[in-house]
């Protein structure tokens, strides 16, 4: 299996070694020159195995490159069920993704996909624990180290500094944006003492954060030298991790091949969502992929005019899914590419208007930039909008209806999932987080606080270390290379910070 990028670098690298890079030196995403195909035969054997056989399965697809005993050894040591014991009542830690059936009825099908039973109790789990033992089996290999930048707006962060605390050869550096995550959000992530653990707060929001991981990403020089590498969804191989579910959701809620289902996702960096349209190019019998997303509608706004137009950090509101308040969707490049046949040169111009004017236009309307919005529901994509009311009264809703307790992100998927049932396909609600991640709307919405898993009591009260910092690239690259200059073991702490008052 060899990858190309979106923007058309000549060399074609395997997997491992894309693995530890992020971007392609050209600025773009990798994906696979051919997506891989899963038979009907496959889809039959794969019904019974274990989440963990599961995954070995469709990561040798992508992964060519590692000796499959090492990649099976790998998937076994992630996927088990007492790094995955975060399970709602009743559920069962053994299958990684319980099923949650809400609606069953002649005419239409809804069940909630579990993923938020990892050490931090949201879906990023899936992937970044899985993502931390590829990190360490291939820095292993080279004798070499990673420093990790990263971006997060909420979740991201705290799985990845999960995943890779304490790793051999790996270094931390996580920005977040300033005051603009849940207050468990925040003490998750900084209440870590790991000195491979670094959290910057930048004042900004998360696309400040995002633009940053990007510019450095780009310094070729620079990121050869530090050693630069990503978790965020832009890495490849978090991708493939989270294609797993899909099919596991898929094999759990169907008895033979010629039954599809459709998923509905809230996004708003589009690469949960990519997984399930990777999945789809693989062959797996989808109908519709659903964008749920908040008030930043900028997915939304592409799948309903075929206009991609980004919000400037004053345009970026602060949301109660913060997770989702993101308005530039760095992975939907790669949907993109396909849309426009994989033509690298028109990728590579839309995408460098979007840096310059903020926008590019598929609508096929005089003056646009193309017309392959018309092939958009080719790929079954869909997307709806939500918003602090709604999300509000879906959670009252799946208490009163259902008897389950849900977040807010999911809330956003839950509400658009009701407006694309169709008769006789199961609708799959993908599940971001567990709701004692986002208290504050738990309250406003019930009236109570939120029950939170053992060891998450205290968790504000915790000593926070982080630094608060500009949201600029050349102060992140400077702060990077200050603290790469010691043994990771003995790394330097950040200067403690006391909680701030939220």
């Amino acid at each position: 299996m060899q990858y190309v990028s979106t923007r058309g670098h000549a060399a074609t690298p395997s997997f491992s070694e894309i693995l530890l890079g992020g971007l392609a030196p050209d600025g773009g995403l990798y994906l696979p020159a051919i997506y891989p195909q899963v038979t009907p035969a496959e889809l039959d054997q794969w019904r019974t195995l274990s989440y963990a056989d599961l995954a070995f399965q469709v990561l040798r697809k992508f992964a060519t490159d590692i000796p499959e005993a090492d990649l099976l050894a790998m998937t076994h040591a992630t996927y088990r069920a007492d790094v995955y014991g975060n399970v709602r009542s009743g559920a069962d830690a053994a299958q990684i993704t319980p099923m949650h059936v809400l609606e069953d009825s002649d005419d239409k099908k809804l069940i909630l996909q579990g993923l938020s039973n990892g050490p931090t109790l949201a879906f990023k789990d899936m992937a970044m624990q899985l993502l931390g033992n590829l990190f360490e089996y291939a820095l292993d290999q080279r004798h070499a180290e990673l420093n990790i930048l990263g971006a997060t707006s909420g979740d991201t962060g705290s799985a990845a500094e999960y995943a890779m605390r304490g790793k051999h050869g790996i270094r931390v550096f996580m920005l977040s944006p300033h005051l603009k995550m849940s207050a468990f959000q925040t003490a998750q992530m900084f209440s870590l003492q790991d000195p491979n653990i670094f959290n910057l707060a930048v004042e900004g929001v998360f696309d400040d954060c995002q633009d940053i991981v990007k510019a450095v990403s780009n310094d070729l020089e620079y990121k050869a030298q530090q050693k630069i590498g990503t978790v965020n969804s832009i890495n490849w191989a978090r991708i493939v991790a989270q294609v797993v579910y899909y099919f596991r959701g898929y094999l759990a809620n169907t008895s033979h091949n010629d039954q599809q289902v459709s998923f509905t996702v809230p996004s708003g960096n589009f690469g949960n969502i990519c997984a399930g349209h990777i999945a789809r190019m693989m062959g797996l019998p989808i109908a519709k992929l659903v964008v749920a997303t908040n008030e930043n509608n900028v997915l939304d706004e592409f799948f309903r005019t075929g206009i991609y137009r980004v919000r400037k950090s004053a345009e970026t509101f602060h949301t109660s899914s913060p997770s989702m308040d993101i308005s530039k969707a760095s992975n939907f490049e790669r949907f993109i590419s396909d849309l426009l046949g994989r033509d690298s040169a028109r990728v590579k111009q839309l995408f460098a208007q979007v840096e310059t004017q903020g926008s590019f236009d598929l609508s096929g309307a005089p003056g646009s930039d193309g017309d392959e919005f018309s092939e958009v529901a080719r790929y079954g994509f869909a997307s709806g909008r939500s918003t602090h009311f709604d999300r509000l009264a879906t959670i009252r809703d799946a208490e009163q209806r259902y008897g389950i307790m849900i977040d807010t992100h999911t809330a956003d998927g839950l509400m658009i999932a009701r407006d694309h049932l169709e008769p006789g396909i199961p609708m799959i609600v993908l599940e971001t987080a567990q709701p004692a991640k986002f208290n504050e709307a738990i309250r406003e919405a019930l009236g109570r606080d939120a029950e939170r898993p053992a060891g998450f009591a205290d968790l504000e009260t915790l000593p926070q270390r982080f630094e608060v910092v500009a949201a600029d690239a050349t102060l992140i690259k400077n702060f990077i290379a200050a603290h790469t200059q010691l043994p990771i073991a003995s790394a330097t702490s950040i200067t403690s910070t006391t909680p701030s008052s939220r």
